[in-house]
């Protein structure tokens, strides 16, 4: 997941900055700067990622799933955010050098040009195929879903406030891909879930938007946290509210206890802690408000996990 991050010539033009081509430097350091450009070294994008993703696959088997699915899904999640990062830093490789959090990003110093980007994520792109190939074509037809999303997502902050939406959908299509993957088809609680973490991301992804909310009003970037302006805190509030509730309405539907429950119950203590970091709108609290995100979906997965293991 990468957001709106913002413009200089010489990234844009390929050209200028430290370049891995000509004089340069070794193998290892051109490994690392892709490295960087995936975001290896910041899982949370991934984990967002993976997260609903097993919400899905274990309310769709009732529990665990099989071993094989599982390991596709969890290797598909860090490909396709993986590829993802790729293609958002091509995007926004003209925009990145504006935003003091992304000024460093490899295509924006020139440490990876704009043509070895593109490549990267090819490769990327077929590792995922090469992945979903080996599901049910039910699985396969919805991956290319995965694909459109992935590829318009960096583009949508120059036309719309609300690419968190967007964003929501895409890091939630590990739903519908998870059940379809072991039940061959994706049921209206599916899609349920699918909406409900819809909410999630857009509040995560706001407060995410917020640490860069000066310096995207410079670059002529959009985003919720625009959008909202003063009412911030209280839409993030609204749409934690939502997915709270979306849970605990899946949770009724499918009988859950009190396992369950008690991650929903962990789950809202730890939306109050965001709200606290949140509260007088800087950079340093927003950004920690949404790396917090990854506690919150995980209390959620612990929940379902322990409501399956006493059944």
């Amino acid at each position: 997941m990468s957001r709106p991050g913002p413009a200089g010539d010489r990234a844009g033009s390929g050209g200028g900055g430290r370049s891995l081509t000509g004089s340069g430097p070794s193998g290892a350091s051109r490994a690392r700067e892709y490295a960087r450009l995936m975001r290896l070294h910041r899982p949370i994008g991934a984990l967002l990622l993976l997260w609903p993703t097993l919400w899905a696959l274990w309310i769709a088997a009732e529990g665990p799933p099989p071993l094989a699915i599982l390991a596709v899904f969890v290797l598909g999640v860090w490909v396709m955010r993986s590829a993802g990062c790729v293609i958002n830093d091509y995007a926004d490789r003209g925009l990145d050098p504006q935003v003091e959090r992304t000024r460093d990003r490899p295509l924006a110093v020139g440490t990876v040009r704009p043509r070895e980007a593109l490549g990267l994520f090819a490769v990327l792109m077929l590792a995922a195929l090469g992945l979903v190939l080996t599901l049910n074509w039910t699985t396969v037809a919805l991956a290319a879903g995965a694909t459109v999303l992935a590829v318009v997502y960096p583009f949508l902050k120059r036309v719309t406030h609300l690419p968190q939406v967007w964003l929501g959908v895409a890091f939630g299509w590990g739903i519908p891909m998870g059940f379809a993957a072991v039940t061959g088809t994706v049921p209206p609680l599916g899609w349920a879930l699918l909406l409900t973490n819809v909410f999630w991301a857009v509040a995560y992804d706001t407060m995410y938007a917020m640490a860069d909310r000066p310096d995207d009003i410079r670059a002529g970037s959009r985003s919720t946290a625009i959008l909202f302006g003063r009412a911030d805190r209280a839409m993030v509030g609204a749409f934690q509210l939502a997915t709270l509730a979306g849970l605990a309405a899946i949770g009724w539907q499918l009988d859950f206890g009190a396992a369950w429950y008690t991650g929903l119950v962990a789950a809202t203590c730890l939306g109050l802690y965001q709200q606290h970091l949140i509260r007088v709108r800087d950079r340093g609290g927003s950004f920690r408000a949404f790396m917090n995100n990854n506690w919150l979906g995980g209390a959620i997965f612990l929940g379902l996990a322990a409501e399956y293991a006493v059944r």
